[in-house]
């Protein structure tokens, strides 16, 4: 501890005596400064025993020294040094008085004591503290690096707390507690993960005081990224002296470290789960579970999902590169519609990495590469996702895929529920007209139905198709089931759709706008009854002469034979999809 008033006068060398403020001698003395000036406050920091043998003072006048004495008391002056023999024989009693009324320590310093043998004095008790703070520093380095190699940052953060005297909480990049001690402080902890999110947004190393004197938390970033992967919270009920401090410093250091080295393995990981998810998708779930071995658990054996995620910008740069929309979502024109012999697929996705097999072979997927890692929404996601299984125990495969993430998850474990929450929240922040935490870009996802380890083909492309449903309803994801169960009509229902069939039908609406009859109405009768002439007729209330006329005309307009299976199938969608607008 530093030196104090009280450790001065028991310095059995200085001889010094108590003549004024004997109940603030526990006051730390932090320097020993001579001065002679009047008014020496200008000068004073604070924490200082002011040596003086009255020169230029008039050391016998009361209100004088009452002055005098209440400016350096203001000052924070620890105390005052008076030496006698030199122009007084005694301390005044002004001085005294004054000292006494202030409760400013007052110390009589004899003759044959110089100022210089005080202020070595307090120099050495100062230099002798800091060699035993930076000596109690590295043992508690010593001691934190040993824990944190044999218990991790769990018994790091123990000897932590125990340094400081206090609590500590580490917390992952998503601002939840990964582990804190003693265990009572995790809930404290959890308390502070709106201002760890605050941290998060600063550039690193940042670091935030939160609290007060009796409830004082720091907060600091680990980890040398650009984005913080984690942090360090540490609680005390003081400010933290120079042995915590190096304690604290030394944990930030140790822990940055694990941080890093978690970050190499962790992309390391990422290189073999995309190895991993290679053979799955070729069908190889042997090798697959080989090349694992423990890595991913019983998670490859399981029933599992798989969702593929994007970020919003790539969906829209995507599907505008398909055709489908125009930048910024908006509808792309439709000047003429596509030639009616090779009408554009209704719901064709992107080509998947896992193409379908033709007869004999097994699906063989293209190559997905472990990609540099996901960086914006994708690692929002990609964290979040991660934290909520890490803090199941649950095994997770996460492979950045170029513009793309692709996760292996448990169905129906946290991961999987993560994810859907994840996307609940964006959609809430779309429909509000608000950006989930400032994000403008958030990802787009698609989720297969559960599948097994000979399935993940499958799944790969079940995840693209509801991936490619979600890019065209603006939503932020959708599960395959809701693609492959109910009717298909509910497929239609997007702007690429509708502008198919209004190229298609469109010839048909003006010759109808015409006035001269109603082939759209007609078509739409005869085609709900399966082609028969005279339960159409009957509905329209024609002849079905009649009936068959417009037919014809209708194959006339078009170019196309209503014989046809195909011609009949595409203008029934056709009437379906815009039968909304008509």
């Amino acid at each position: 501890m530093p030196p104090t008033l009280a450790s001065l006068v028991h310095h059995s060398a200085l001889k010094l005596t108590v003549r004024a403020g004997e109940e603030r001698l526990a006051t730390p003395v932090r320097w020993a400064h001579a001065s002679e000036l009047a008014d020496p406050v200008p000068y004073m920091e604070g924490g200082e025993l002011l040596l003086i043998t009255a020169l230029k003072l008039d050391a016998e006048d009361p209100e004088a020294m009452r002055r005098y004495v209440r400016r350096l008391g203001q000052a924070g002056v620890a105390g005052l040094g008076f030496a006698v023999g030199v122009h007084y024989a005694t301390i005044p009693d002004a001085l005294v008085d004054a000292a006494a009324e202030e409760g400013l320590p007052l110390l009589e310093v004899p003759r044959r004591t110089p100022f210089l043998a005080i202020s070595k004095a307090v120099s050495a008790a100062i230099s002798a503290e800091q060699y035993q703070a930076v000596t109690a520093g590295f043992a508690a380095q010593r001691d934190l690096t040993k824990q944190a190699l044999g218990g991790g940052p769990a018994g790091l953060l123990a000897a932590l707390a125990g340094q400081v005297d206090g609590w500590a909480a580490l917390y992952d990049a998503t601002g939840a507690v990964v582990a804190a001690a003693p265990e009572w402080a995790a809930r404290r902890a959890a308390r502070l993960t709106p201002e760890v999110e605050r941290l998060h947004a600063r550039t690193p190393p940042a670091s935030l005081v939160v609290g007060g004197e009796a409830d004082r938390v720091e907060l600091h970033t680990l980890g040398t990224s650009r984005r913080p992967r984690a942090a360090l919270a540490v609680g005390t009920g003081a400010p933290l002296g120079t042995a915590e401090r190096y304690a604290v410093h030394s944990a930030i250091a140790l822990l940055t470290l694990t941080t890093e080295r978690s970050r190499s393995l962790h992309e390391a990981e990422q290189r073999v789960g995309a190895a991993v998810l290679r053979m799955l998708l070729a069908g190889e779930p042997e090798h697959a579970r080989t090349a694992a071995g423990s890595l991913y658990g019983d998670l490859l054996d399981a029933p599992y999902r798989l969702i593929i995620a994007e970020a919003a910008s790539a969906t829209a740069a995507r599907a505008h590169a398909d055709g489908r929309t125009a930048p910024h979502g908006a509808p792309r024109p439709v000047d003429a519609p596509r030639p009616v012999d090779a009408p554009r697929p209704v719901d064709a996705p992107r080509p998947v990495d896992a193409p379908r097999p033709v007869a004999g072979e097994r699906a063989v997927a293209a190559p997905v590469r472990a990609g540099e890692p996901p960086a914006g929404p994708l690692a929002a996601l990609a964290e979040h996702v991660e934290a909520a299984a890490a803090r199941a125990g649950e095994a997770l495969l996460v492979v950045p895929d170029g513009e793309r993430l692709v996760l292996l998850t448990a169905d129906g474990g946290a991961a999987a529920r993560a994810c859907v929450g994840y996307a609940a929240a964006v959609d809430q922040a779309r429909t509000t007209g608000q950006a989930l935490a400032g994000r403008t870009d958030e990802p787009v996802m698609g989720l297969s139905a559960p599948a097994g380890p000979i399935a993940a083909a499958t799944a790969y492309r079940q995840a693209e198709q509801a991936l490619s449903v979600a890019r065209r309803r603006g939503r932020a994801l959708v599960e395959h089931e809701e693609v492959a169960t109910g009717s298909v009509v509910q497929l239609l229902s997007d702007d690429a759709v509708r502008a198919f069939a209004d190229g298609l039908l469109r010839a048909l609406r003006e010759h109808d706008a015409t006035g001269r009859g109603d082939l759209v109405a007609s078509l739409r009768a005869w085609l709900s009854r399966h082609g028969q002439w005279d339960a159409a007729a009957a509905e329209l209330g024609v002849h079905r002469h009649t009936l068959r006329y417009r037919m014809r005309r209708v194959e006339e307009i078009l170019g196309r034979s209503l014989d046809d299976p195909d011609v009949r199938m595409e203008l029934w969608l056709a009437l379906k999809a815009t039968s909304g607008t008509e």
